[in-house]
């Protein structure tokens, strides 16, 4: 059980916050350990803060946003599309690598990276709503993205552990990444192509925003159950204005001092 604090002042806490890290994913065992061999031989200073990795794939993130957007009009598009994802995703695995292979792990890194993760997703999905000319779609899965991102951080509140599912963001990345190329060559056919490379961008976004709706209310329905049955014990807890106890304080030693003078 957390304490309910509304507009609170400076406190402390004496217990480690940090949820249980569970991993289902699929493709993770192999992709995880192949993008952070990687860290070896890239030049990254011992110096060099991890918050700074997360800010590399962030901006990663957004060129990957870009080539989204033109990933149906320009045979680069989709390449950056690709690119954007596969550096966003190899930047998210090594920026914990460094972070403890230099002794800089941080809270407030934690909480950047898993800040900016749903960002990322939220940027392509923006991204492919203007490539199939949909906004109505690119909303649907923003909304979609932060459903599921609010979800598994309540989730992980309330169970003390953080569990990927077995489709996560790798799986979700590297279909992203593959689409990516196939768009490119698409669009770098132009009339020789088989399928129209708009047509694909709009036939892979509807069917992707409806397995992720599924796989959100899927989610939500078993994590609602396991919470119930494995959780801690419900907070039954009032929220404490400690702003306004605050002013009162304030008020009462006024007075105090009023009087003795």
């Amino acid at each position: 059980m957390s304490k309910r604090v509304s507009h609170g002042a400076d406190r402390k806490r004496s217990q480690s916050l940090s949820a249980r890290r569970a991993d289902s994913s699929l493709l993770d065992p192999w992709i995880g350990p192949a993008l952070k061999s990687v860290y070896h031989v890239l030049p990254i200073p011992r110096w060099f803060p991890p918050e700074g990795i997360v800010l590399t794939g962030h901006l990663l993130a957004l060129a990957g946003a870009v080539g989204f957007a033109y990933s149906t009009s320009a045979w680069w598009g989709g390449l950056l599309l690709a690119l954007g994802v596969v550096g966003n995703h190899t930047a998210d695995c090594i920026d914990g690598t460094h972070a403890r292979s230099t002794d800089q792990c941080r809270n407030g890194g934690e909480l950047l990276d898993h800040f900016t993760d749903p960002l990322s997703f939220s940027y392509w999905m923006a991204g492919w709503g203007i490539a199939c000319d949909r906004l109505d779609l690119g909303i649907a899965a923003v909304i979609c993205i932060y459903a599921t991102a609010v979800l598994t951080s309540i989730k992980a509140k309330m169970m003390g552990e953080f569990t990927l599912a077995s489709f996560g963001p790798t799986e979700f990345k590297t279909l992203l990444a593959i689409f990516g190329l196939v768009m490119a060559a698409l669009v770098a056919g132009g009339e020789r192509a088989p399928i129209a490379a708009g047509e694909v961008a709009l036939r892979f976004f509807q069917v992707m925003l409806l397995v992720g709706i599924v796989q959100l209310v899927v989610n939500l329905v078993l994590a609602v159950r396991e919470v119930n049955e494995h959780g801690g014990s419900p907070d039954t807890s009032e929220w404490e204005t400690t702003r306004a106890a605050s002013a009162d304080e304030e008020t009462e030693e006024g007075q105090r001092d009023t009087r003795i003078d």
